[in-house]
């Protein structure tokens, strides 16, 4: 059971890393998005931001240098990727049961990164320093986290699955896969915490598992039911960039990409390089005032005036 453990996890966080890396790639390279350029724009000087204005208001603008705001956009990002802030606004109901959710996964990805940390100073420093009071304390913190986590994560997940279930507005768009997805999260992360939950005495704890992980020791005797929940777990870890939960990369992209960039053509050739791919596209769309049969590109679109048919 012990090499299953080991092998699972390595391969999970493995798959994780490049999966997500690729994702990332993925939507590097999407053809360029219309630019939203709604302001303010949090990268901008905070007094402009303070009323809404862009760099656009300077005097020939195009010859002062751009100043970006670092500040501001910490500022935006920390509260919609901690504390999903969009959300709480314009979904308060939606939003009780995804932030636990979130925040649950947010707080067991904390206690396995400080585990990790924790088996290597015992590994480092010698296996006596745990147990003294700072040793003891730092593993009762962390496995604490680790409970509230599993405990958030997999209440977050029931949640999100009975309003799938119960909503039929959002049962209308619902896939199989949507359920299968939090379904996945509730069995890996409840094997999990029974796992724990029921390990008999004398049976090793985290802090050993992970010291025995570092150390490639197979002589460890994870539990059964415990090696199952840690194994599901890292398949779970492994699923997920491979499906639409890993957003956490687009996100970034959709702020970016879309809603921030308000970067002026003329000094950015990738810009310039990724419009002329656009302009050159030929599209196919079956709206009337498209045209879009494929004879024409974007180019054509965009100078035709779709209300006459002589063009512009």
């Amino acid at each position: 059971m012990t090499v299953f453990v080991y092998a699972a996890i390595v391969f999970g966080v493995l798959a994780f890393a490049v999966g997500t890396a690729a994702r990332a790639v993925q939507y590097a390279r999407q053809p360029m998005h219309l630019r939203w350029e709604l302001y303010p724009v949090p990268h901008e000087r905070a007094d402009r931001a303070a009323h809404g204005g862009s760099y656009f208001e300077q005097s020939e603008w195009w010859r002062q240098p751009r100043q970006r705001n670092l500040r501001g956009e910490l500022a935006a990002m920390l509260p919609e990727m901690l504390l999903l802030k969009a959300l709480r606004e314009f979904n308060r109901g939606l939003w009780y049961r995804s932030f636990p959710f979130h925040l649950g996964l947010y707080l067991l990805a904390a206690a396995a990164v400080a585990l990790l940390a924790l088996a290597g100073a015992t590994l480092g420093l010698g296996g006596a320093w745990p147990g003294g009071a700072f040793g003891r304390g730092c593993v009762t913190a962390v496995t604490a986290v680790g409970a509230a986590g599993l405990a958030l994560a997999i209440a977050g997940a029931c949640a999100l699955l009975l309003r799938r279930i119960q909503d039929p507005a959002l049962r209308a768009y619902s896939s199989p896969g949507d359920f299968f997805n939090l379904g996945f999260f509730i069995v890996a992360l409840s094997a999990l915490g029974l796992g724990w939950a029921t390990r008999q005495d004398g049976a090793p704890g985290a802090l050993a598992i992970a010291a025995g992980l570092l150390r490639w020791d197979l002589a460890v005797p994870i539990p059964a039911l415990l090696g199952a929940g840690i194994v599901l777990s890292a398949l779970l870890l492994a699923y997920i960039p491979l499906t639409h939960m890993s957003h956490f990369v687009g996100k970034y992209f959709t702020y970016h990409a879309v809603r921030w960039d308000d970067a002026p053509l003329g000094e950015a050739r990738r810009l310039r390089t990724a419009l002329s791919a656009s302009l050159a596209h030929r599209p196919t769309w079956a709206a009337s005032h498209m045209r879009g049969r494929g004879d024409g590109t974007w180019a054509d679109v965009v100078a035709t005036n779709p209300s006459r048919e002589d063009g512009p």
